[in-house]
């Protein structure tokens, strides 16, 4: 297997371990009786902080899925992973940090330490972009 393929697994088990964690936050509030199932805000507002925290935890790595999953996924298609297996898996650990500082903290440095780590994998998928379209 690729790094490019790790990487792209890599980022929908990431996504999917947080919508599980989700789902299991939110089923454990409304078994408990402490929230209904149906008051749920899509924004994950309402609920406690850490609960918005991971609510938008989720949400990040789906808002840039398109982006780095779309070019990991034309990498793999276009047989080009030459191009993105050299950074694919650093991008995956920027994308993981990312999440975890989001879980852990929104202390200012927190979230500029979570900026940096989108600002890494931004920078990676541009690079991965001029390389496809072979300007650099």
């Amino acid at each position: 297997m690729t790094d490019t393929a790790l990487a792209f697994l890599g980022y929908i088990g990431w996504t999917s371990l947080l919508l599980l964690s989700l789902a299991t936050y939110r089923s454990s509030l409304t078994l408990t009786g402490k929230k209904p199932a149906n008051s749920f805000a899509p924004s994950g507002e309402g609920i406690s902080a850490f609960g918005l925290r991971l609510t938008r935890a989720h949400a990040n790595c789906y808002e840039f899925f398109p982006i780095l999953g779309g070019l990991l996924l034309f990498s793999l298609a276009t047989g080009q992973t030459a191009i993105t297996d050299d950074l694919a898996v650093l991008a995956l650990g920027a994308r993981v940090l990312q999440s975890v500082i989001h879980l852990l903290s929104t202390s200012v440095i927190a979230v500029l330490i979570r900026f940096t780590a989108l600002l890494v994998q931004f920078a990676i998928c541009i690079y991965w972009l001029l390389q496809f379209t072979s300007i650099i």
